[in-house]
């Protein structure tokens, strides 16, 4: 039944809703792949097929985004994730994608006054100086209004819009059960790993509708910001903050899509603010492992004196340790052109390689590299290479972690940024100092032996530990609790390729011995003679040959069987 399917009848109005904005959008044939039009007719759920024949027309991209853009939140978000996944998807998709990052209608105030007050404990105008009654901005999970702190301080207050997150939890509920139902019915969909995409959107969305937590994030990148002053973080102002309410330092700069007002007349020098900018992000990638992962224009502000102001700090980037150590190598390995290395790195990331031609891969992936050998630094674009990086694992069905699909997104808007400020700017030549940097860093003999003195530590730990386990493991071992399940391939192939070896080893055994029987029966006088020679000797050798000339032919047929597997 559909219910059992996709879940409690609660979710039934929105699947009907899902699948009527699929419809209306050209998707009716996936709709029936799926099995879910027939199903949700005999449930009574009436279904518009009458406008899907002439948006079948527009382009698939294009059907995909508008469709997303109807169904809501959820999928805007969605499509606003997926817009940084260029390891799965063409640049006709991420151009689509990227649309999606427009602005959604506003709220009344009116309908987010009972929230808004039980959130702050008042009335917004009894804990704020001034709170503006039009929103300056809106999007699909939040609005923002301004207003100004009893003390003066101008602010922008960020409010989640009522009722969301019920809508979010039903979509994500339905989301899951879709990409299940997806990989089981189109195979041609389980490269792009639809069940694993939306566990990662799940949890990055979940963590998003906590306005709290995007305010944490901002305070920790701004306590390693620290040392630039010319990084600016909104500050936070959390004796108004939680999770559906943030209050932060209003930021009167110049938006990041506003260059043309970015005048030497008006103070500004357009090649420090890219440099800067771009020394920011690596530091934040490079270096602390925690990054703006969505660093486009609209959060990105331009102050006086040449400062650069982040904000909305709902997508966040982690990269471990171990992470980053890859990272220094990869992008070394495509600014100096070393072509193994990167295709080293590269196919540890993927992981995944069941069915791929791991030589070509690594053939194509040294052929792009090496293309740039001899290209001066300045010349080189580092966004663009590690999207055509991405475009040949893509070409061999391989997805990228997400933690890492989200680093690469932010490298190519942070050089498309940098290059729209200064035409020169050169993501490799900012980049290269600080990789280098970093990698003498890590291999100072402080670290090596910080490292060194971890590894032990860790090493003593299991050492130390191991005998509890094996004491447990014998203890449940004489308790029957131990189960061990072997699990042979072509077993009866092995076994019947260890009968014919062991047949030929009995035979040459047996030859062996012939031999050796023959030779001393050779030196007996008397006896019959065959040939001239003595008989039983003569038989033995005779017997030896024919025996030998088996086994040869035995092998050869053995060792040709398996070159005609191989070439199969």
């Amino acid at each position: 039944m559909l219910i059992e399917t996709l879940g409690a009848a609660r979710d039934m109005g929105r699947l009907n809703e899902i699948v009527g904005v699929l419809i209306r959008h050209g998707f009716g044939d996936s709709v029936r792949r799926l099995g879910l039009a027939d199903r949700l007719e005999r449930a009574g759920h009436a279904l518009h097929w009458e406008h899907a024949a002439d948006l079948a027309r527009i382009e698939p991209p294009v059907q995909v985004r508008l469709a997303m853009e109807e169904l809501g939140p959820t999928f805007v978000k969605l499509g606003q994730i997926l817009a940084g996944r260029a390891d799965l998807f063409g640049p006709e998709w991420i151009t689509e994608f990227e649309k999606l990052h427009s602005h959604v209608p506003a709220i009344a105030l009116d309908v987010l006054l009972p929230q808004l007050r039980e959130d702050l404990g008042g009335e917004p105008q009894d804990i704020f100086a001034r709170f503006d009654v039009e929103p300056l901005a809106a999007a699909s999970i939040a609005q923002v209004h301004r207003a100004q702190l009893k003390d003066g301080t101008e602010v922008i207050v960020k409010i989640r819009r009522p009722g969301i997150t019920d809508v979010i939890e039903a979509d994500l509920r339905l989301l899951g059960r879709l990409a299940a139902l997806a990989e089981s019915e189109m195979p041609a969909l389980k490269p792009y790993r639809p069940q694993l995409l939306v566990r990662e959107f799940a949890k990055s969305l979940r963590r998003e509708l906590d306005l709290a937590a995007e305010c944490r994030h901002a305070e920790r990148i701004a306590a390693n910001m620290a040392l630039l002053p010319h990084i600016v973080i909104p500050r936070v102002h959390w004796a108004h903050t939680g999770e559906r309410v943030n209050v932060q330092d209003y930021v009167g700069g110049i938006p990041g899509d506003k260059l043309d007002q970015l005048t030497p007349q008006a103070g500004f020098n357009r090649t420090l603010l890219a440099q800067r900018g771009a020394h920011a992000v690596l530091k934040m990638i490079v270096q602390d492992g925690f990054f703006h992962a969505d660093p486009h224009p609209g959060n990105v502000f331009y102050l006086s004196d040449n400062r650069i102001a982040f904000i909305d700090f709902g997508m966040i980037g982690r990269l471990s340790e171990r992470r980053r150590e890859e990272l220094l190598q990869l992008l070394l390995g495509l600014v100096e052109r070393h072509p193994q290395t990167v295709a080293d790195v590269l196919l540890d990331w993927t992981g995944d390689d069941h069915g791929v031609n791991l030589s070509q891969l690594e053939t194509e992936i040294e052929a792009f590299v090496d293309q740039y050998h001899g290209t001066p630094l300045a010349q080189l674009s580092l966004g663009q290479m590690l999207g055509d990086v991405t475009a040949i694992l893509r070409d061999h069905h391989l997805g990228l972690p997400s933690d890492l699909a989200l680093l690469i997104k932010a490298f190519i808007s942070l050089e498309g940024m940098g290059r729209g400020l200064d035409p020169d700017f050169h993501m490799a030549t900012q980049a290269t100092p600080m990789l280098r940097q970093m990698v003498r860093t890590n291999y100072q003999p402080k670290v090596l032996a910080t490292r060194a003195w971890k590894t032990l530590r860790r090493t003593l730990a299991l050492a130390e530990q191991l005998p509890h386990d094996v004491s447990r493991l014998l203890r449940n071992a004489r308790r029957g609790r131990v189960h061990v399940g072997i699990e042979l391939a072509h077993l009866k192939r092995v076994g019947d390729q260890i009968d014919r070896a062991a047949n030929r080893l009995a035979m040459a055994l047996v030859i062996a011995a012939l031999i050796i029987g023959s030779s001393i029966v050779m030196n007996v006088q008397g006896g019959p003679s065959l040939f001239g020679l003595p008989a039983f000797g003569f038989l033995g050798f005779s017997g030896a040959v024919v025996g030998g000339l088996w086994l040869v032919r035995s092998i050869w047929r053995s060792s040709r069987g398996r070159n005609l597997d191989d070439e199969a």
